[in-house]
C-alpha cells in the first residue's frame, strides 16, 4: 500500500472527485427537479427516447436504457459517432444527450449536423458548456470532472437520470438511500483473484451498462484489454477465450435476469477463469467465484450500490499494474478530435 504522497497525481485527483460524488449526486437530484420533468413530460409525450452519448456518457446510457424501457418508454442508447455514421430518424422522438464536459467532438457536429429537434435535452456537468447553451440541459452539481477515468461524473450522470426516471413515476427513495449511504465493501479478495490475469471481461445482462462502465475504466487505467460482453453475447462464442488468465466480473442484481448471471458464472468457473461477482441478487453465492455481495437491489439502487465498489477495484487493479496510473499517455479527458 502507498502513501498518499507516494500516490500517482492521477488516482490522487480521481481520489477528489469520488470523495464527494456522492454529495454531488443527491444535489444533482434535486436541484432538476423542473428540467427532469420538461424531459419527462416530452417523453411521455413521444413515447420514444434516442439516448446518445461517447465513452463512459455511452455506458450511463446503457445502464439506464432498460429502467425507460420498463416504464413504457420505447428507449434506444447507441453512440454518437454511430448515429452520425447512420442516423435514426429523431422525428416524434425525444433525444437525451450526455456529454460530462459537453464538448466533445462528436456533439458539436451532431448539432452542426440535425439542429436537434423540439424534445432534445441535454444531461452534463458543465454548465456552460456548447451543449448547455445549445439545448436544454439537466445540469450536474460540482461542475468538471478533472480526473480522468470517468467516477464521479458516472455517479451524477446516473443521478440526473434518476431525476427524469423520478418525474416519470419510479419511486426515487431505494436509489437515493443508497446514494446517502454508499457501500464500502471488501476489494482484496477480488483483486487477489486476479493477481494473474492478463485481460479482463466484464459482463452482466440488465446491468450490462454498468459492466461496460467498468471496462471502460479498467482499461483507461490500467491499460491492460479490458471489454465488455452481454451475458448473452458472452454465451455465443467468446467463451473459447477464457481460462486462467483472462478474469471475468459479473454483475448480478435482483431481477429478471439473475438466474441467467448465475448460470453464466457456473459456465465460466468450469473454464477455469478466475470470476469475481457484483451481487446485489440476495441469491446466494455461486461456489468458486470471489462474491462481493450488497443488499438485494435492482435499477439504480442496484448501481449506485455497486458502482464506488467496482470503481475502487479498477482503480487498485490499475495501482498494482502501472506505475503513473490516472495519467493518460494517448488520450485527453475531452475528445475533441474523431
Amino acid at each position: 500500500m502507498t502513501s498518499n504522497d507516494e500516490r500517482p497525481i492521477g488516482l490522487q485527483a480521481i481520489d477528489r472527485e469520488m470523495a464527494r460524488q456522492n454529495a454531488d449526486a443527491i444535489a444533482s437530484f434535486e436541484g432538476n427537479a423542473g428540467m427532469a420533468a420538461k424531459a419527462a413530460a416530452s417523453m411521455r409525450s413521444t413515447g420514444r427516447v434516442l439516448l446518445l452519448g461517447m465513452g463512459g456518457s455511452h455506458a450511463v446510457n446503457r445502464a439506464v436504457e432498460p429502467l425507460y424501457r420498463a416504464l413504457g418508454i420505447e428507449a434506444i442508447a447507441i453512440t454518437l459517432s454511430e448515429h452520425l455514421g447512420e442516423p435514426l430518424s429523431i422525428d416524434g422522438r425525444s433525444v437525451l444527450i450526455t456529454s460530462q464536459s459537453g464538448e466533445s467532438a462528436e456533439v458539436v457536429r451532431w448539432f452542426t449536423e440535425t439542429g436537434g429537434n423540439a424534445d432534445t435535452f441535454g444531461l452534463t456537468l458543465e454548465g456552460t458548456s456548447f451543449l448547455a447553451k445549445t439545448a436544454p440541459c439537466l445540469v450536474g452539481a460540482g461542475g468538471t470532472e478533472l480526473a480522468f477515468a470517468a467516477t464521479r461524473s458516472l455517479t451524477v450522470s446516473f443521478a440526473l437520470h434518476l431525476a427524469i426516471l423520478s418525474a416519470l413515476g419510479e419511486d426515487s427513495a431505494p436509489a437515493l438511500a443508497v446514494l446517502s449511504a454508499p457501500a464500502t465493501n471488501a476489494i482484496a479478495a477480488a483483486l487477489a483473484a486476479f493477481e494473474d490475469v492478463a485481460t479482463v471481461v466484464t459482463s452482466g445482462r440488465r446491468l450490462q451498462g454498468l459492466a461496460e462502465a467498468l471496462a471502460l475504466g479498467l482499461t483507461e487505467l490500467s491499460r491492460y484489454p479490458c471489454f465488455s460482453l452481454e451475458g448473452g453475447q458472452l454465451r455465443h462464442g467468446p467463451m473459447e477465450m477464457l481460462g486462467p488468465k483472462v478474469g471475468v466480473v459479473l454483475f448480478r442484481g435482483n431481477d429478471a435476469t439473475a438466474d441467467l448471471v448465475t448460470a453464466m458464472a457456473v459456465s465460466v468457473v468450469e473454464t477455469g477463469a478466475p470470476v469475481v461477482v457484483f451481487d446485489a441478487s440476495g441469491q446466494p453465492p455461486v461456489e468458486g467465484t470471489t462474491t462481493i455481495g450488497f443488499a438485494p437491489a435492482t435499477g439504480l439502487a442496484a448501481i449506485f450500490s455497486m458502482l464506488p465498489v467496482a470503481q475502487r477495484f479498477m482503480i487498485a487493479f490499475a495501482e498494482a499494474r502501472v506505475d503513473n496510473a490516472g495519467t493518460p499517455v494517448r488520450s485527453t479527458k475531452i475528445t475533441r478530435s474523431e
